[in-house]
């Protein structure tokens, strides 16, 4: 095969990973047909058959290799998660009734509350994030 078609190979591999949801395996496959293309054009690797192996071996090779470390370093920045505001401190913004909904200062940031509790709470008043539904807190005097 010649060196430009690896190379488009590996290119629409590529765009295949980007516009998938994914889980990180056809980049690997893109990727190996580029490196294969370039070794190739350099007169490395002349018989189809031994691209073609080198394809496979350097893709699957590298799949297994760098796929879990960098599917781990990805899941590593989505770790803000809403659920590790359960029992920190929100500050009303103003008074809340009980069952009642308004406004309350978290992490500098203003939500929507639903005070859970069975008392008022006034304006500036601490109370715990017991529960996060969407963009909601529940919160309850402390």
């Amino acid at each position: 095969m010649t060196w430009w078609l690896w190379e488009v190979l590996g290119l629409a591999l590529a765009a295949i990973e980007l516009a998938t949801p994914g889980g990180f395996f056809v980049i690997f496959f893109g990727v190996s047909a580029i490196v294969i293309g370039a070794l190739v054009l350099g007169g490395l690797v002349a018989t189809a058959w031994i691209q073609w192996a080198l394809f496979t071996v350097m893709a699957l090779v590298a799949l297994r290799l760098f796929r879990q470390p960098l599917l781990a370093r990805i899941q590593m920045r989505e770790k803000d998660d809403v659920d590790s505001f359960v029992g920190e401190v929100a500050v009303a913004a103003a008074e809340i009734p009980p069952g009642g909904h308004g406004r309350a200062e978290l992490r500098g940031t203003t939500w929507s509350a639903h005070n859970v509790g069975p008392t008022s709470l006034r304006a500036g008043q601490r109370s715990r994030v017991v529960a996060v539904h969407g963009l909601t807190i529940d919160i309850l005097s402390e």
